[in-house]
């Protein structure tokens, strides 16, 4: 594994992460389950989706290196395209809601001894986190790029580790702050960023393929 690869890998994932899906559900799971269950479910989750992006991208590194570089591109492309063009405001809106109406002292379901409530078991909460995220994650723009990165770097192992590193920090920043993050981070900036950040490489990349 190469750590300057998975730094890379985990700084470009970060802000795809942050206005996208993953935020929001952990978010809005976060009040209604324990953060300890909604974590245990959706770290999970994200080591499958990346495991099957990053298998996905080495497939993609059995082509030739000058095809491998023009698909890399058009998945960064797609990337920056869904990041900058695509039906986010939903969520952003989403995510501001749960920020403004969900209550700073706690999840839903926990009474005031600090125990959850009967109905609520923590098998359901981590087979729903695990559940909710998991279906959350198919093609979106972070997945896109673990596989694109995976072809362009052929270091599946560094790349997984970057990859996932991000997602459960955004999962993390979620549960533990995500309230707050939401009140002083405009996601729609965080958004333009990442997808500036996708259409770079996209550029870059395509070039590569160009000049191979």
């Amino acid at each position: 594994m190469h750590p300057a690869l998975a730094a890379t890998v985990f700084l470009l994932v970060l802000p795809a992460e942050l206005p996208d899906k993953t935020l929001v559900a952990t978010l809005v799971l976060s009040t209604r389950y324990r953060g300890r269950f909604v974590f245990a479910g959706v770290a999970p989750a994200f080591a499958v989706q990346c495991l099957v992006a990053v298998t996905a991208g080495q497939l993609l590194g059995l082509l030739s290196h000058r095809l491998v570089l023009a698909i890399s591109a058009a998945l960064f492309a797609l990337g920056a395209v869904l990041l900058l063009v695509g039906k986010n405001g939903g969520y952003e809106d989403a995510a501001s809601a749960s920020a403004a109406e969900a209550p700073l002292g706690g999840p839903t379901g926990v009474g005031k001894n600090g125990g959850v409530r009967t109905a609520v078991s923590s098998r359901r909460a981590v087979l729903t986190s695990f559940g909710v995220l998991f279906a959350a994650e198919w093609g979106d723009a972070s997945q896109l790029l673990t596989a694109g990165l995976t072809a362009r770097y052929h270091d599946p192992v560094s790349v997984f580790v970057g990859s996932f590193g991000a997602l459960v920090t955004v999962a993390a920043l979620a549960i533990i702050g995500g309230r707050v993050l939401l009140r002083v981070v405009p996601l729609r900036f965080v958004r333009m960023l990442a997808g500036g950040l996708f259409g770079g490489l996209a550029v870059m990349t395509a070039v590569a393929a160009i000049s191979a």
